[in-house]
């Protein structure tokens, strides 16, 4: 696989960099050691500018190449999650209850390697934006550096980012032009009757028939409000209510995820959802309370800066380990806020066996860190050309 070279002798200095955050996991915009560990790297590499502090502890760091020109931003988020290790791995989390199960650590190193090969040869003309993002699993990071003004106050014209994946063949990329990662919203619904002994029904309001008639009809939203090639997922994922073998509840409550790609299936699932528990609470004598909160947008892919990120994976990879039509992602990436503020492209690159994300045993690949660190360098490169 041609690695850049520069990036190859770079492997064991990513690696090193990858164990140091494995061990030291923050989650959300509390990453101040992350962030310092983070700077503290850029200052040796030798970047133009480090701007610490946007949305809360996100960094933005500028390489200036040969000449003027338009400005590039490369994205890497930083934080963990909320999940105890299980690798036994020498460099496992230090920190009880959270860990990177999500590969963010190496997607770190990837881009600090680009970095220090970026800031050596400066084989381009305008400037390179390292965009290193707090609270990508939860949070909206993305969103608050764009409320920021990181794409204006830096000047980004075009954005890109990438993601590990286990389970795929390692160093092929994939990816798809249009909505590639889906929307995520979540909705709780609380049910109200009256409470009683359950030996005298005839005296409550039960609110469990309620919630189980809901949990049966929001499955029709998917099967009976939407066209067959509109992808929609609604899944109830808990439901509550009850404390005793012998006692009816007051009340009780159901959440649910709805995930989606286009914007008018989206308000769909939502006028659905709310019509079919305020209809079964009307029929059932109940209060309904429902709270729904919308999520990430899509991640939705520019279709011409898809076609280039692809053509530079080839360079890497090869074209026959490049997939440009890859099935959509009923995950959500709030790397779609920067996609909706710029223009760009979000890929996935596998890296072969292992525990799949989020899993208490996965473990970020580091042999794949020299790949994804040459794309991301040669992302900028092609699309910051001398002469």
């Amino acid at each position: 696989m041609p690695v850049l070279n520069r990036i190859a002798d770079l492997g064991p200095q990513m690696t090193e960099w990858r164990h140091w955050l494995h061990r030291h996991p923050e989650l959300r915009f509390d990453l101040h050691q992350t962030s310092e560990f983070v700077a503290a790297r850029l200052r040796e590499i030798g970047v133009d500018e480090i701007h610490e502090g946007i949305a809360q502890t996100g960094i933005v760091a500028l390489i200036k190449g040969q000449g003027e020109g338009p400005t590039i931003g490369l994205r890497a988020d930083m934080d963990a999650l909320p999940i105890t290790e299980e690798t036994h791995a020498d460099y496992a989390s230090e920190t009880p209850g959270k860990m990177h199960a999500c590969g963010h650590d190496g997607h770190t190193a990837m881009l600090l390697g680009a970095a220090a090969y970026l800031a050596e040869t400066r084989k381009f003309a305008g400037t390179v934006a390292l965009i290193f993002q707090p609270a990508e699993e939860d949070g909206g990071g993305a969103e608050v550096m764009v409320e920021d003004g990181v794409m204006e106050r830096f000047a980004i014209s075009r954005v890109f980012a990438i993601h590990n994946a286990p389970g795929l063949p390692f160093g092929h990329f994939y990816t798809t032009p249009g909505p590639y990662l889906a929307s995520v919203d979540e909705a709780r619904v609380t049910v109200t009757g009256r409470g009683g002994h359950a030996a005298t029904p005839q005296g409550c309001i039960d609110p469990i028939p309620a919630l189980s008639a809901m949990v049966t009809s929001l499955q029709t939203v998917v099967s009976r409000n939407v066209g067959a090639g509109d992808a929609l997922v609604v899944s109830v994922t808990q439901i509550h209510a009850g404390t005793a073998l012998n006692i009816i509840p007051e009340s009780g409550f159901l959440t649910a995820t709805i995930r989606c790609f286009e914007p008018e299936v989206r308000d769909l699932a939502e006028k659905r959802l709310r019509e079919i528990c305020e209809g079964i609470a009307a029929a059932h004598g109940v209060s309904v309370e429902i709270e729904y909160e919308r999520g990430y947008p899509p991640t939705v892919n520019d279709p011409d800066e898809t076609g280039f990120a692809a053509e530079v994976a080839s360079e890497i990879a090869g074209p026959e380990r490049v997939v440009t039509d890859a099935p959509r992602e009923m995950g959500a990436e709030d790397f779609a806020y920067m996609l909706a503020a710029r223009p760009g492209a979000y890929l996935f690159m596998g890296t072969g066996e292992g525990a799949g994300l989020h899993h208490p045993r996965f473990d970020f690949n580091d042999e794949a860190a020299p790949v994804g660190a040459s794309y991301l360098a040669r992302l900028a490169e092609r699309a910051l050309p001398l002469g």
